[in-house]
């Protein structure tokens, strides 16, 4: 696990300029490799303090929940999502196998279309979608073979083989599904980021490097192209995320609250261990024109840890010196 997000941090360290670039959807920010870089490098972080011995299952869920607990943006929320579904079915396993990656990317769909309360396709989510469906294929395809063939590592590289070949083609399909992604003539910066932490697994299994002309044909993804989103108007608005304890009842209410107040809401359990209270800990993601209209439905409902509001109106590649920063931002409203 631990070398399979350190690669896949590196990957999207070393390639978070041009996806920042083509980032475009579902705000022109430029900040899609950023977000998930640093979401997936706190993963890393936590996976240090895992303990040698611990199972595979153990140690995706501490990464899953410190990506959950520090995720940026819509992506990095995504991806954190994607991992914590991932960690499900992978309790008390030794390693990672083809079935058991397969349940978990079944798992991972689910969890993040259920996330969202404005699912679109075109997105990190179709990526997703499609890894899904080819593992499921994939599977299916092994079934005759012995388990221990099944549960081999030389099987469990074919099917991540497959996942990147597939992933990469629904990756050029994005700037078919989406409009704004058609005009722009780029590809979905969050799905090209996710095409990349597939490629870290496929080659962390094969002991390889990542593919390196992966990303060649990726449309708008070369260096001489421009950072389309430089030139694309964004209206005054900010993203707030947060952790905080929630009981089922709150948090359908908060969700419904924040549907109204903003858009792309991000709503996902952390965890499903109840405390005394009967909450669990949830990470929750919204954009608003105000922050303290998301603030004003979060705040009773109690402490929040880890929050950020971020404006999204400026500039992320070139942020103004007198721009204010989040955490000022965050302060004024506290």
């Amino acid at each position: 696990m631990f070398n399979w997000l350190k690669l896949a941090e590196s990957a999207l360290g070393n390639n978070s300029d041009r996806l920042n670039a083509i980032n475009i959807f579902p705000v022109p920010d430029g900040d899609t490799g950023s977000n998930l870089y640093h979401t997936v490098a706190a993963a890393t972080r936590a996976l240090e303090n895992v303990d040698e011995d611990a199972c595979v299952g153990a140690a995706l869920n501490a990464a899953a929940s410190a990506a959950l607990d520090h995720a940026q943006g819509n992506s990095g929320t995504l991806i954190a999502v994607m991992l914590n579904a991932l960690a499900e079915p992978l309790a008390e396993a030794p390693r990672l196998t083809a079935p058991l990656l397969s349940n978990g990317l079944q798992r991972a769909s689910a969890a993040a279309w259920a996330a969202l309360s404005d699912p679109q396709e075109g997105t990190m989510l179709t990526i997703l979608d499609t890894a899904a469906a080819t593992a499921s294929n994939y599977r299916a395809s092994i079934t005759e073979l012995p388990q221990d063939a099944q549960n081999s590592r030389k099987t469990l590289g074919e099917m991540s083989s497959r996942i990147v070949e597939t992933a990469w083609m629904a990756v050029g399909e994005t700037e078919n599904q989406l409009a704004e992604l058609t005009r722009a003539k780029v590809v979905d910066a969050g799905a090209t980021g996710l095409l990349l932490v597939f490629d870290a697994l496929r080659a962390t299994i094969y002991g390889e490097s990542l593919d390196p002309e992966i990303l060649e044909s990726i449309h708008g993804f070369h260096v001489a192209h421009p950072h389309v989103h430089q030139d694309m108007e964004v209206a005054e608005a900010y993203e707030v995320m947060c952790s905080l304890q929630l009981t089922p009842l709150d948090a359908a209410t908060l969700r419904i609250g924040l549907n109204e107040v903003g858009n792309s809401v991000i709503m996902s359990p952390i965890n499903t261990i109840e405390d005394d209270n009967g909450t669990i800990r949830w990470r929750v993601h919204v954009h608003v024109t105000e922050p303290d209209d998301a603030m004003k439905l979060i705040r009773p409902l109690g402490e929040t840890e880890n929050l950020a509001i971020t404006p999204l109106h400026i500039n992320n590649s070139e942020e103004p010196a007198c721009s204010p920063s989040a955490e000022a931002i965050t302060e004024e409203l506290n």
